[in-house]
């Protein structure tokens, strides 16, 4: 049905826009209680054996919303209603923004991808701090806050921005992470160099916990499929280092050769973020050697190209904890975190694994 509906009207529209709409259409249904109970009961069907502990946090399930659908923490309980155990905000930057000129967002139908060059356009973290402050919950998913940096900061003075937006947001955050692995901030990737990562991770946990004393905030980092496989084991050990509490991998990717896209080449052409199925290898790929490397130390949350429960159990098998996804809700529509979820309780019924936790990083651990 969904499908039929997305042909006949959304594939009609700009995707900015029908992303508007839509989110539009979610936030109103969330707001009435009779209808937002029924669709939770519809969507988000909770399973026993999915519940998940991450990051000192419970969870009704692994599978959560990555950074960018709800980029002002405007729709949260909506999103929760559509069954993601939790949901990531942001990316919030420490001054308002507009991002990048118009048309900044495509569709590539034929290999289930978006590109996009948004450019973290949000209401800086002042503004996004005051919504969450004043949120009256109806669900109550756990809560990550994504932060970047404001485009017009200069990269030396980026961990004064991250630290703004840090001490702002850290207060209603479930989880904090530092996003440093867009593409569409000029000069932002520069800073998953270890030399300029360790004092801003440092700056970030420093800022959370003079803002937040009566627990702790974990505070993960947000990683590109791009980097070199030498750099994911650095930033893994640094990770280690610092006592970060947890990794993401991975972000969108710049990357257009070798990923078999069939698309028109106009759009294959567009400069932004790649993400969809076709991440979904090197993705993979990452979060095996970020497992190998750091084993169950730290959390790691795997995203990028995660279209169904079968992709989800792979990352989980490769060492996920916790599984987000973003570009194939647009595909699959509303139903899709129940096929989720029902697709993870069945595969963990068949498996040799007591327990979802029992399963993570056992493919990694068999080649160990």
């Amino acid at each position: 049905m969904y499908k039929y509906f997305f042909r006949l009207v959304f594939k009609r529209l700009d995707p900015e826009q029908a992303h508007h709409l839509a989110f539009r259409w979610i936030r109103l249904a969330a707001r009435v209680p009779v209808l937002r109970t029924f669709l939770a009961a519809a969507l988000a069907p909770r399973y026993k054996e999915l519940r998940t502990e991450a990051l000192g946090l419970r969870l009704h399930g692994p599978f959560g919303l990555a950074a960018g659908f709800d980029k002002n923490a405007v729709g949260i309980d909506g999103m929760a209603m559509l069954g993601f155990d939790h949901v990531e905000i942001g990316t919030v930057t420490g001054e308002p923004q507009p991002g990048n000129p118009k048309q900044r967002l495509f569709r590539l139908f034929e290999d289930r991808a978006l590109i996009n060059r948004m450019g973290f356009n949000n209401d800086g973290s002042l503004r996004v701090a005051a919504r969450l402050a004043s949120r009256t919950p109806v669900f109550k998913p756990v809560v990550g806050v994504n932060i970047g940096k404001t485009k017009v900061v200069p990269e030396e003075e980026a961990v004064a921005d991250y630290v703004k937006s840090a001490e702002r947001l850290a207060p209603y955050a479930d989880y904090l992470v530092v996003n440093v692995s867009s593409p569409n901030t000029p000069g932002l990737r520069n800073l998953q160099a270890t030399e300029a990562l360790r004092p801003l991770l440092s700056a970030v946990r420093e800022a959370a916990d003079r803002a937040v004393s009566a627990r702790r905030v974990p505070l993960l980092v947000k990683i590109a499929p791009d980097l070199a496989d030498e750099d994911v084991d650095a930033v893994a050990d640094l990770a280690v280092e610092l006592g970060l509490d947890g990794i993401i991998a991975t972000n969108t990717t710049i990357a257009r050769e070798g990923l078999g896209l069939t698309s028109d080449a106009s759009l294959v052409k567009e400069t932004g973020g790649l993400s969809g199925a076709p991440l979904k290898e090197r993705s993979l790929e990452v979060l095996r050697r970020l497992y190998a490397r750091v084993g169950d130390r730290i959390t790691l949350v795997g995203v990028g190209g995660i279209e169904n429960a079968e992709d989800a159990w792979q990352r989980i098998l490769a060492g996920a904890t916790l599984v987000q996804g973003y570009s194939a809700f647009i595909y699959e529509g509303p139903f899709w975190g129940r096929a989720i979820h029902k697709g993870l309780a069945a595969r963990l019924a068949t498996s040799p694994y007591a327990t979802l936790a029992d399963a993570v990083g056992a493919d990694v651990r068999k080649t160990a």
